[in-house]
């Protein structure tokens, strides 16, 4: 298999005007952290030579928010898609950011709306890719109602002849359930020449990325593609809608993690985790809860019903009952609450039993007790 070196591209120019929102659609928030962080920490586990977000609508605010919270170890650039045409024209700027680099390397392009993807889904992509020798593998999905989706559409040999975006599809084509994710790898010495030869004749009057697949399948070149065996690790965020459902399953899929260290949940469903947040093993946290920001619990403590904590630290073998908390500290056996209020700066010292509708202060002997 080849060992050509691995890049990323990451669509994240778009407006996202059905989000009806000021904040540029890569930053909407799963479980705390921005979407488009989501897809980084995926590509950051392929260890590509580096990464190339291409930025437009907001894009100091894009460029900040990743910059700051980029996953460690992963080379960043940004391009600026000064124009929103299109897909093809946005992979078009993100290549003038590899002048310099080998031609032989393997390109992963992804857009900056798929939260959901697993980094072992784009190794299977790339080893894919790399073990067919193609030129471009798209990955593919299957669904029950392929409405709004580009539909995949094959050679008599079973290779990906093209994509129809739906608006251009005839009748026929619109039958076809396997559809396009907007995921790819390109082999990148043939990818920058067939970008040239797109053209916006199209309903949306655009430069499409998936023309390039009728284009090197034309021109003779081998395109394959992967059938994702999850179809929701595919699915893009357009609305706020798609954004409540891929905000529960990046939940489930924390709160499963969480439980298999050793974490216990009573009621997952109605237990709310950051994916920043911090837990040890022999929490318990009943329902209600909900864990933001840079929350730590360590291990022993007892967190609920109905408690929210933001960026507050919890000692072990902490109980708390019907407590608000942003930016405290409870120490190592503390009982709080029910009904306590923390605000930023206070600390429950060690031991420390409040009793009922307790209000916190930042100096120890004020401390209330039973």
């Amino acid at each position: 298999m080849s060992e050509r070196p691995l890049s990323a591209v990451i669509l994240a120019a778009g407006e996202g005007t059905r989000m009806r929102s000021s904040r540029p659609k890569p930053l909407h928030l799963l479980c705390g952290r921005p979407m488009v962080l989501h897809i980084l920490d995926a590509v950051a586990q392929l260890r590509p030579a580096r990464a190339v977000v291409v930025v437009g609508h907001g894009a100091d605010q894009v460029t900040k928010t990743v910059s700051e919270a980029a996953p460690p170890g992963l080379a960043m650039e940004f391009v600026d898609q000064h124009e929103q045409r299109g897909t093809g024209d946005a992979v078009s700027a993100a290549l003038t950011a590899f002048d310099d680099d080998a031609d032989e390397a393997d390109l992963l392009v992804l857009p900056g709306d798929t939260p959901l993807l697993r980094p072992a889904t784009l190794v299977a992509l790339v080893e894919a890719h790399r073990r067919s020798a193609a030129a471009a593998t798209v990955l593919t999905a299957v669904v029950a109602d392929p409405t709004g989706y580009g539909r995949v559409v094959r050679s008599k040999d079973g290779r990906v002849a093209r994509i129809v975006e739906h608006r251009d599809a005839t009748e026929d084509e619109r039958v076809i359930d396997e559809v396009n994710t907007s995921i790819y790898c390109f082999r990148k010495s043939v990818l920058a020449p067939s970008l040239r030869r797109l053209s916006p004749e199209n309903a949306d009057g655009e430069y499409y990325l998936t023309d390039v697949v009728s284009v090197l399948h034309d021109a003779g070149y081998n395109v394959v593609s992967l059938v994702a065996a999850d179809p929701i690790e595919t699915a893009g965020v357009n609305d706020r809608a798609q954004l409540a459902a891929a905000e529960a399953e990046v939940r489930d899929r924390i709160n499963d993690r969480l439980m298999v260290l050793g974490v216990n949940m009573v009621d997952p469903e109605r237990t709310y985790v950051d994916a920043s947040v911090a837990i040890a093993p022999d929490v318990t946290i009943f329902p209600g809860t909900v864990l933001q920001g840079a929350t730590v619990i360590a291990e022993g403590a007892v967190v609920g019903p109905s408690s929210h904590l933001v960026d507050t630290r919890v000692g072990a073998g902490a109980s708390l009952r019907q407590t608000v908390s942003h930016s405290a500290e409870i120490g190592a056996g503390a009982q709080v609450g029910p009904f306590a209020v923390l605000e930023p700066g206070d600390r429950v010292a060690d031991g420390v039993v409040t009793g009922p509708f307790f209000r916190g202060s930042r100096d120890d002997d004020d401390e209330g007790g039973t």
